[in-house]
């Protein structure tokens, strides 16, 4: 049954027509040979790596034997790589063309711990990126410093329901092993510069500062994982036409799902084509507790930073075009982030059906900056054509408002939301209604390096071209701060928008906006204001 269950498993992922009469003699000629102590022979396409010298015990490192079987399955035309039950302790794994990796039930490829420091031996050190290596911090500059890697490849595969379990990885900051040490790795897997590549079944545990770091890959598929990790669960930098679907994170300490687009490639690259689908992203449990089925979640008062999230940036120098993002649920966990600070374009980007539950920060982050992260000469980048439908954010456990802000001479366009119900747990003092939060143009974007905010509902600044609707904005405190604060703003069409303000509380604190219309909102006339310097209503 496990030649047929693997057979299928390559059929479907090379193809029939690739495929056909390549299997037999197939795993049981492999283990019979294994079992006769006779001199090993090659399957056709299914390789095991038992049969070929692997040990999986756990303490032996078993990278050697691993590489060499993948090296001679990959001069033979390729084929699948098939881990049996068994735990395979390892350091850098080289992976190749044409090659799938397929970790059956109960396999686990487990990262060794570092050798000590100034020993020999341990992770592939990280190569060189100069000139760009100023340009991005030290994890998206190196990719072979990991447990597996890959570079300029093409129809490469990792599936099948085992596990990666990067105990021995750096988490790149705070405890365990310096991440810059030559035989330390930071990374689960790394791939650089590769196409038609799937990624699908298994699970991580501890992937370190990244489960997965994809940079310059074309055609990438990531379905039905599980992420239980100590950093950023996957980032995608500088990929075109990526699915991503189905899959658990539990981030606790840094991003879930992160698009990116640095100059980690030595030019601008824009990361596009992408959906990201039927997802499930957190930060409230213990590292560990969603793979076991327990979901254990942090004690009260335990320090812990409860990112998660679905994120665009911060590293934006190329952009992100051509986005979708719906059906996905966000809990514990900071909330959706678009961010281009680096010269990049943010444009053509779709959210819908979005659920967001406990909230740590804003549930809506909308940034353009000029943090510039970018060989000398780029432009400021533009956000714009982003539209939002059917989100709901409850319990949010900060008073931050959606944030929208662009920067002087620079705003951020075309953003429509609709079918939006946004409720915040602690509210804020009519003494915040006169803050004038920081621009913080150049500055790393975060929402809560901004400090209070002015309002309770949205925070609008240097932006045209926006429009709300069917919106409900309801605060389980008492909050008297205006529901929005608009600074800078032209052409905003605000309809059927629910407030209950408190007494002598006004709904909107305006300056600078031009073409205000709102209509059938509760409580409040209609109105079309072709010019506000300053005021409330």
């Amino acid at each position: 049954m496990t030649e047929i269950r693997l057979r299928r498993e390559f059929l479907r992922l090379a193809g029939k027509g690739a495929a056909t009469g390549m299997f037999l003699p197939g795993i049981c000629a492999a283990q019979s040979a294994a079992r006769d102590s006779q001199p090993f022979e090659i399957p056709h396409t299914v390789w095991n790596v038992k049969a070929a010298g692997v040990i999986g015990d756990g303490k032996t490192i078993d990278t050697p034997a691993i590489n060499r079987l993948i090296e001679r399955a990959a001069r033979s035309g390729g084929g699948l790589i098939w881990f049996p039950p068994g735990t395979y302790a390892c350091y850098s794994i080289h992976l190749r063309s044409n090659i799938a990796l397929y970790l059956d039930t109960g396999a686990v490829i487990l990262a060794a711990d570092s050798p000590p420091a100034g020993s020999p031996g341990g992770y592939d050190h990280p190569e060189s990126n100069q000139p760009w290596e100023s340009y991005q911090d030290f994890g998206h500059n190196h990719w072979h410093n990991s447990l597996i890697w890959g570079e300029d490849l093409h129809n490469i595969s990792i599936t099948g329901p085992g596990r990666i379990w990067g105990r021995g990885l750096s988490k790149g900051r705070g405890s365990g092993p310096d991440a810059k040490t030559p035989g330390v790795a930071d990374k689960t897997i790394a791939l650089k510069n590769c196409s038609s590549v799937i990624l699908r079944d298994f699970q991580i545990l501890e992937g370190g500062h990244f489960g997965i770091l994809a940079t310059g890959v074309n055609n990438l598929t990531i379905d039905n994982l599980t992420i239980d990790t100590n950093r950023d669960g996957m980032d995608i930098d500088c990929c075109r036409n990526v699915r991503i679907s189905n899959c658990t994170v539990n981030s606790p300490w840094d991003d879930g799902i992160c698009l990116k687009s640095s100059y980690a490639l030595g030019r601008q690259v824009l990361t596009e084509d992408v959906t990201i689908s039927n997802c499930f992203v957190t930060a409230s449990y213990e590292l560990g507790a969603v793979l076991d089925g327990t979901y254990r979640r942090f004690p009260a008062g335990a320090q812990v930073a409860r990112q998660g999230r679905i994120k665009l940036g911060t590293e934006s120098a190329g952009g992100f075009r051509n986005i979708a993002i719906s059906n996905c649920v966000l809990d514990g966990c900071k909330g959706l982030a678009l961010e281009t600070v680096d010269g990049g374009l943010l444009e053509e980007i779709a959210i819908s059906n979005i659920t967001l539950r406990s909230i740590t920060d804003t549930p809506l982050f909308l940034r353009l900056g000029r943090r510039m992260r970018v060989p000398p000469g780029a432009v400021i980048g533009t956000l714009r054509r982003v539209l939002i439908d059917n989100l709901v954010s409850y319990d949010c456990a900060s008073p931050l408002p959606a944030m929208i802000m662009g920067i002087p001479e620079h705003p951020v366009e075309d953003i429509h939301i609709n079918n939006l119900y946004m409720h915040h747990r602690p509210g804020a003092p009519a003494s915040q209604a006169s803050v004038v939060p920081p621009e913080q143009q150049t500055l790393y974007p975060e929402a809560n390096r901004f400090g209070p905010m002015p309002s309770q509902g949205f925070f609008i600044r240097h932006a045209r071209n926006i429009a709300i609707a069917n919106t409900e904005i309801v605060c389980a405190s008492e909050d008297a701060r205006p529901f929005f604060a608009l600074t800078g703003v032209s052409d905003v069409d605000l309809f059927r928008v629910r407030m209950r303000p408190l007494e002598r509380v006004p709904r909107f604190l305006l300056q600078d906006v031009r073409e205000l219309r709102i209509a059938a909102c509760r409580g409040m006339a209609d109105k079309d204001l072709p010019w506000i310097k300053e005021g409330v209503l």
